[in-house]
């Protein structure tokens, strides 16, 4: 929760900035998102490359692991398409380019920018930011009414890091693998859906 309300605040902060002209030129007439972005592919890397137990998890469930990541795949790109039907301005691709996040709120925001424009990206940023949040609020929920694996689903992305604490309180310490080897997928898969959705489809 501290993590995802900094995070907030940092681009409430950007956001005020830039409205009033607090920064200086050479911000405001340069992208340096992209170099943001080859920073975050470089830790990404990183991270699952290091964690060997996220490997271990494949010869420990097999192939059933991969039917978590495939199952919230499916789940949250269904939902976005059915969400927008709601909003006339919102493309059925930009919706799901969106949900495409999987709760990696920043990786997926910077790309859909580079993509599509500022206003899908911070769609994208918000929407992402509000599904971690929602996880770390209401696993204990999900697990009760909706099964062990529902926290890890919601998680999504996040469900390897900074969500992974409450998901193994809330469905048991047996369920941290799982998850852990989900939110590896789930990274690894989301700058490429998003490119894919928003040029090719």
């Amino acid at each position: 929760m501290k993590n995802s309300l900094i995070i907030l605040l940092f681009f409430i902060s950007g956001v005020i900035l830039g409205l009033f002209h607090f920064l200086p030129d050479v911000m405001v007439n340069n992208d340096f998102s992209k170099y943001a972005l080859y920073v975050l592919m470089f830790l990404v890397g990183i991270s699952v490359g290091s964690d060997k137990s996220s490997w271990k998890a494949i010869k420990q469930y097999k192939f059933k692991i991969f039917l978590v990541p495939v199952c919230v795949i499916i789940g949250s790109l269904l939902g976005s398409l059915l969400i927008s039907f709601l909003f006339s301005d919102l493309k059925i691709k930009e919706a799901m380019a969106v949900g495409a996040g999987f709760g990696y709120y920043s990786l997926s925001s910077i790309f859909i920018t580079e993509i599509s424009g500022y206003t899908l990206g911070v769609i994208a940023l918000l929407s992402n930011i509000l599904r971690e949040i929602i996880t770390l609020l209401a696993s204990p929920l999900f697990a009760k009414y909706f099964g062990k694996l529902a926290p890890i689903a919601s998680g999504g992305a996040t469900s390897m890091d900074t969500t992974l604490p409450i998901i193994v309180k809330s469905s048991g310490k047996e369920y941290a693998m799982i998850s852990v080897f989900n939110g590896i997928v789930l990274t690894i898969l989301v700058p490429f859906l998003i490119t894919i959705i928003l040029k090719l489809l």
